[in-house]
């Protein structure tokens, strides 16, 4: 059958290596037969796979098609080893895109306990904004990815938690002397502070702050969450925060006050999301299990009264 399964697998180690010798030293095979194995595959598919140029190797329009094929592929054939062996995704590598706002915080406890129970599990972690996780799960770079589902449709998701949003504000600020909830009403005529309008976390914040009749200042998007919350300690405004980073982080730092956000949409869904099919990777129950008792436990940490 042609092309095989071997050539599938150099066509997508060329593609996200971007250079032939780079991707002949990782699969451990010389760069002319590695060459030969795509030329062979381009002339049974009828289609040019790669530009060849001084700067690497670039996709072709076909080619962008043929190496998200290959992806399906090559993931369907490991899934049916899978399926005999009884180890599901923890039989190899699981490339896992997750938001910067979630990664640092939930995955650590997560990575100890798979590695623990599953010795040969490879966990790649990637963290990228909400529109990168998207392509990169269309485009099968991403095997899963943990985001918000609305803004990835027709996939297969798990809802593993909800979050309430969290303001955090300089010591000195007046809404600092209460531990009561904020309401709309303390926030009227206020700069919140989020990160770029690439995560979905600003497109929620933008909707609160219009609730409110707040502003989202133009002349400061936030690179990560710590960010936001150095510059409302130093008085630049309110920041808006996740429940999972506010109990993990927020919380423990003297420089801000931390009081949840009672009002409509201030809250944040997170899900274990995969390509559609007509059903989950097996093993990735586990995998949703796990990350919704760590997520759970952290959460707990930081009192809602």
């Amino acid at each position: 059958m042609r092309p095989t399964l071997r050539q599938l697998q150099y066509i997508i180690e060329v593609a996200d290596a971007g250079r032939f010798g780079q991707a002949a030293e990782r699969l451990s095979v010389s760069q002319p037969s590695l060459s030969a194995q795509i030329a062979e595959a381009e002339a049974d598919l009828g289609a040019r796979i790669f530009n060849r140029g001084r700067h690497g190797a670039t996709l072709t329009q076909a080619g962008v098609d043929i190496v998200r094929r290959a992806r399906r592929i090559l993931n369907e054939v490991e899934d049916l080893r899978a399926s005999i062996t009884g180890d599901g995704i923890f039989q190899g590598r699981l490339r896992l895109g997750v938001l910067p706002s979630i990664g640092p915080y939930l995955l650590p406890g997560v990575v100890r306990r798979l590695h623990r129970d599953h010795p040969d599990f490879r966990l790649v972690i990637r963290e990228e904004a909400t529109d990168d996780l998207e392509q990169g799960l269309r485009s099968g770079r991403l095997d899963m990815i943990l985001s918000t589902p609305e803004d990835h449709p027709g996939t297969l998701q798990t809802p593993l938690f909800r979050e309430t949003l969290w303001a955090g504000v300089a010591r000195e600020d007046i809404l600092a002397t209460s531990r009561d909830p904020i309401t709309p009403t303390d926030l009227t005529g206020r700069s919140l502070l989020t990160l770029g309008p690439r995560h979905r976390l600003s497109g929620i914040v933008v909707e609160m702050a219009a609730a409110a009749n707040a502003q989202v200042p133009d002349e400061y998007e936030g690179t990560s969450l710590a960010a936001i919350r150095l510059m409302a300690s130093a008085g630049g405004g309110v920041s808006i925060l996740p429940r999972l980073y506010a109990a993990a982080e927020a919380q423990h730092a003297d420089d801000i006050v931390l009081r949840r956000v009672d009002m409509p949409g201030a809250v944040r869904t997170i899900s274990l999301i995969q390509p559609a099919a007509f059903e989950p990777r097996p093993g990735s129950d586990i995998l949703a299990q796990a990350l919704r008792h760590e997520a759970e436990r952290i959460m707990q940490t930081l009192k809602t009264d």
